[in-house]
């Protein structure tokens, strides 16, 4: 689960003891796979500098963990290892706006999938501390250029914080890329949670009413909270400090206007509600909003709030059997001509990977290709605070960038080269060895 800092230490389920143990046991390479800093030079590569942005034929000079050089009269110096990238193209890495990655490994076994907490009020749980830097989805999501993700807790309506990681290092605290962090608040709804969701339309109703009440009642709480806490700060000598009550003290940055509340919405009218809230508690200018698989209905009243989007998954039928089939594709673009500001997120654990296909989707349905590349580079380092370290490839940045065939967001593009804070890393991961031994099975059966 997702640790607080009052958590306390629980024995480990046999089942998770077993699971440690044989990881425990495996050699050092068959936990990790290190990769090795150069320097480096990325030399005769298309170079897309940024969205719209493109070099014909430079180099990327790549020291320690950063871009040293980037351009087409860039020198090499001689201790450099240069790789030829004729015909190839260098991309900045890619970054998905909203993940579980890291934060399960297997679906059936409740020990591995860290991001769901009990209760309702949970807002000082921190998902960074449950990363899983082991974890096999993660080799499996960077070979597609993804070298970025914000991964997220859920459940109860506010199940913590969120933390921006790159997909390379040894401990969670080596992968955190800093930035913002994120409050995440799961805005009650009046929509069906699927297909299979018989309720009738009173009942939704008076449980998302409910649930409402209840997420007002926290945050009035929350702020008495935070003004006893500042009052005592500048009296601590005759003001008595509240009891310390973890959540509590996990939502203070968010009152105080210091952090952005991202508020998970994806049915139209939960959109409109959502927004409405924050403007009546103030705190508007704060919000990133999530998911808004119905945003195009109200994106408007998006653009007029002046709210981020981290739409998706768009990978998905339309929320209503009246709209078109390809509705969910069209909404970043919809978002986008409306004048919203629109990143791309998966929603994903294990195939976080098709973040590129995500994006081809949308680039297809009106997007744009240089406005969806846009929309998992520039934009959502800019909305979570990191356009200084990452997004584009620029003298001073991290080196995150991958080298490919052609168009990341075509399915028949290879990846040829990854780098992730100046490291190359290996190519390898479970589905390409999967491949391989299946590609050349040999059964050893006699005939």
């Amino acid at each position: 689960m997702l640790s607080s800092p009052c958590s306390r230490v629980r024995p480990l389920p046999a089942a998770f003891a077993l699971l440690l143990a044989a990881l425990l046991a495996l050699p050092a390479h068959a936990q990790k796979q290190p990769g090795f800093q150069g320097p480096f030079a990325l030399t005769n590569a298309q170079l897309i500098v940024a969205p719209g942005d493109t070099v014909d034929s430079g180099t990327v000079l790549i020291r320690d963990d950063s871009i040293a050089a980037v351009g087409p009269d860039v020198t090499v110096p001689g201790e450099a290892r240069s790789i030829d990238c004729t015909g190839l193209t260098v991309y900045p890495g890619f970054i998905d706006s909203g993940t579980h990655l890291g934060l399960a490994e297997i679906g059936s076994l409740p020990e591995t999938r860290d991001f769901n907490e009990i209760g309702e009020l949970t807002a000082h749980m921190n998902a960074l501390t449950a990363v899983n830097p082991n974890s096999v989805h993660v080799p499996t999501t960077r070979v597609h250029g993804i070298t970025s993700v914000v991964t997220e807790p859920e459940n109860g309506i506010l199940p913590g914080t969120a933390a921006l990681i790159g997909l390379h290092g040894y401990t969670p605290e080596q992968m955190h890329l800093g930035g913002v962090t994120l409050t995440k608040l799961d805005f009650p709804s009046v929509g069906r949670d699927g297909p299979s969701d018989d309720r009738s339309p009173t009942t939704i109703q008076e449980e998302a009413d409910k649930a409402l009440n209840t997420l007002n009642e926290l945050w009035t709480e929350a702020e008495r909270y935070a003004r006893i806490d500042s009052a005592v700060a500048v009296d601590p000598e005759t003001r008595r400090k509240p009891e310390f009550v973890p959540a509590m003290e996990g939502l203070i940055p968010v009152i105080r206007g210091e952090q952005p509340l991202m508020i998970s919405a994806n049915a139209a009218p939960d959109i409109s509600r959502a927004l409405d809230w924050a403007e009546e508690r103030g705190v508007l200018d704060q919000v990133i909003l999530s998911g808004a698989m119905e945003g195009w209905r109200v994106a408007d009243e998006i653009a007029a709030a002046g709210v981020p989007v981290l739409v998706g998954s768009i990978m998905q039928p339309p929320s209503r059997e009246s709209d078109r089939y390809d509705k969910a594709y069209r909404t970043p673009a919809l978002l986008h001509d409306a004048g919203v500001t629109v990143a791309l997120r998966s929603g994903k654990t294990e195939n976080v990977r098709n973040l590129v296909f995500h994006a081809g989707f949308a680039a297809s349905h009106g997007l744009g290709k240089t406005e969806a590349l846009r929309a998992v580079t520039t934009t959502p380092a800019e909305i979570f605070g990191v356009a200084d370290q990452v997004g584009t490839l620029e003298t001073g940045k991290r080196a995150n960038l991958f080298v490919a065939t052609g168009d990341p967001f075509q399915p028949d593009t290879d990846l040829r080269h990854l780098f992730i804070d100046g490291y190359k890393l290996p190519l390898d991961n479970r589905a390409t060895k999967l491949y391989d031994e299946f590609l050349n099975r040999n059964p050893g059966l006699e005939k």
